[in-house]
């Protein structure tokens, strides 16, 4: 009878366990996005409407560095048109990225942003940007795609390097994947 009680207690103890584990993955999602928000972590930083500031701060300027990189499995070549540019917090800027699609036939695919460092992800407000929505290119399609953005006066003094990178992924193996 004492063995049959143990075996019943470890079994509860393990269905315990399996459902609160389970629950805990579905957790995960939006406690990612929490962190995202709070950190800037993976390109999150559009958490609130951007508004131009009516007097740029004209006497600080910050380098803008843009790094691209291609996933390995992507048939893309995809870089930014000019390597850095120099702003002044509070004023809209413009930057432009090209792709293109080496393979011979239809892909979409899908820019995913980082911002280093990332203390500064929050003052670095993207107005409108190729990364929110997936991009679809025809065959050999090559295509200039816009970036607008602004820093915040509010960015700290101790910040005067932002660098902005977008890794270029063909998201065809990821639904791939998901599908099967």
């Amino acid at each position: 009878m004492l063995k049959v009680s143990k075996h019943r207690s470890l079994v509860g103890q393990l269905l315990l366990m399996t459902v609160a584990m389970f629950g805990f993955g579905f957790l995960l999602v939006p406690l990612y996005d929490v962190f995202c928000e709070v950190t800037g972590f993976g390109g999150r930083t559009n958490a609130v409407a951007a508004a131009v500031d009516e007097a740029p701060d004209l006497t600080r300027e910050i380098r803008i560095e843009f790094l691209t990189t291609v996933n390995s499995y992507a048939q893309f070549e995809f870089v930014a048109d000019v390597d850095s540019m120099t702003v002044h917090p509070g004023r809209m800027y413009a930057a432009t990225f090209t792709a293109k699609n080496l393979a011979a036939g239809h892909k979409i695919a899908q820019a995913v942003p980082s911002i280093a460092p990332g203390s500064a992800a929050e003052y670095f407000t993207k107005i409108e940007c190729f990364c929110f929505t997936s991009q679809e290119f025809m065959a050999n399609e090559e295509r200039t795609m816009p970036l607008q953005f602004i820093v915040s006066p509010e960015l700290p003094d101790y910040v005067d390097t932002i660098t902005l990178q977008y890794t270029f992924f063909d998201t065809a193996p990821v639904a791939a994947n998901v599908e099967n």
